[in-house]
């Protein structure tokens, strides 16, 4: 059993929202709730005038497992998820073998049924994320993917993408795609502008973004099909999004929590802990990605969530891999830099519902007799990240030494918990 006191609930729309309780959850389900509630075999944990949300979700996130366990496996992953107070995660498909076919969405299923994470798995368009030919969507679908995307390998083959988003359509599927014209993006090593240039670096343009999203939203208006467009960064997608959402397409959008806080002038000492996929953009851009949250363009906030070894990131810039580990920061660099943005129950909204509303999962509740699936956290909780914080297998990150406004203290998912220090 366990007694969670003095939280403040943040559930929209409920008659508890904004009141201090007391929640005892016995054997995985919410077994009461009130304002002087006790429960002398209980494990306390005492909140403090804490906030208590349903658990949230992660869309996009690298396991490693199977085949790259070096960088990161599904323990650690896990870890690093209820660290930052996610009690779900949805997995791009670039392992080895990527997860492009109905065993492999098994093997992920079965290999994370008893974690206090809920693994959901995202399924390759194209075998290998190779973007050559269609995968078996449909048997994946059944086996339990929640939505097919060639994840970190944007979709160059224009009737790949199409004939996808027609497949995903008989069984009312979602196709998420991270849009870049590797064609116009080249060997770009960093947003291409002024930074850039004085650092003389070659660039990667706003516009190799912007031409896919262009692209995928006239695909998705011919289809009429589903379409989430994963870790945009410009201004210029912000708008176009925006447009496709006016003329009511079913097109959802998120946002990389890195690009919401820092700008390509944090390269300039050429460290390559800032080389990021996407890459950081300009102070503008950031502008953008914020009023797009704020107006609902924007969907979601990710971790993007990369983990890599250190003979990958420990090398001159040019020659480091992009991608950045992103679990447990992103609550609070996300609070932390939204703060003249969105309040905390806009925030919940981004990080509980709309992830679930957009993979259609069953939204919990939070009330008497429900599947216990919570996060506990405060918002005004000041701290400093370090080293010691990091749960992921893979160390890299750049926000080693941050000051942030907000943190997780506990989640808990059915029978188990996690308290995090």
């Amino acid at each position: 059993m366990l007694l969670i006191k003095n939280a403040i609930i943040v559930e929209p729309g409920s008659k508890l929202n904004g009141k201090k309780r007391n929640i005892l959850v016995k054997k995985g389900r919410i077994e009461a709730i009130g304002a002087r509630l006790t429960e002398p075999k209980a494990e306390v944990i005492d909140a403090a005038g804490a906030c208590l949300s349903i658990g949230w979700v992660d869309v996009g996130v690298h396991t490693g497992d199977p085949g790259l366990e070096h960088r990161e496996d599904l323990e650690t992953i896990a870890a690093a998820a209820t660290a930052g107070g996610y009690t779900g995660l949805a997995c791009w498909p670039n392992t080895e073998p990527a997860i492009h076919a109905k065993a492999q969405v098994l093997y992920l299923k079965n290999n994370t049924s008893n974690s206090l994470v809920d693994f959901f798995p995202i399924g390759a368009v194209s075998p290998n994320c190779q973007g050559k030919d269609l995968t078996e969507m449909y048997d994946m679908h059944h086996a339990g993917a929640v939505a097919f995307s060639d994840g970190e390998h944007p979709i160059q083959n224009s009737g790949l993408m199409m004939r996808a988003l027609q497949y995903v359509k008989t069984f009312d599927g979602l196709i998420i795609n991270c849009p870049q014209d590797e064609a116009i993006a080249g060997n770009g090593q960093m947003h291409e502008g002024i930074q850039s240039t004085s650092m003389g670096m070659k660039g990667l343009p706003s516009i190799a973004e912007e031409l896919m999203v262009q692209r995928d939203i006239y695909l998705l208006e011919y289809t009429d099909s589903r379409l989430h467009l994963a870790n945009i960064s410009t201004a210029g997608a912000v708008g176009l999004i925006q447009q496709a959402k006016d003329r009511g397409l079913a097109l959802t959008a998120s946002v990389p929590v890195l690009n919401l806080a820092l700008d390509d002038r944090h390269l300039d000492t050429f460290e390559s802990s800032y080389k990021v996929m996407p890459p950081l953009r300009e102070s503008s851009d950031i502008t953008a990605l914020k009023s797009g949250l704020r107006s609902g363009a924007i969907d979601l906030i990710s971790s993007n969530h990369t983990p890599l070894e250190e003979e990958l990131k420990k090398l001159e810039f040019p020659y480091a891999a992009f991608g950045s580990i992103g679990l447990e920061t992103c609550y609070a660099l996300s609070n932390t830099a939204l703060g003249d943005t969105l309040d905390t129950e806009a925030l919940v909204n981004i990080l509980a519902y709309n992830s679930r509303k957009l993979l259609r999962l069953e939204v919990p509740r939070i009330a008497v007799g429900e599947a216990a699936c919570l996060t506990l956290f405060d918002p005004n909780r000041e701290w400093t990240f370090s080293e010691a914080h990091i749960r992921s297998k893979s160390k890299n990150t750049p926000l080693i030494g941050q000051q942030f406004k907000g943190k997780v203290l506990a989640v808990v998912n059915g029978a188990q918990h996690s308290i995090v220090n």
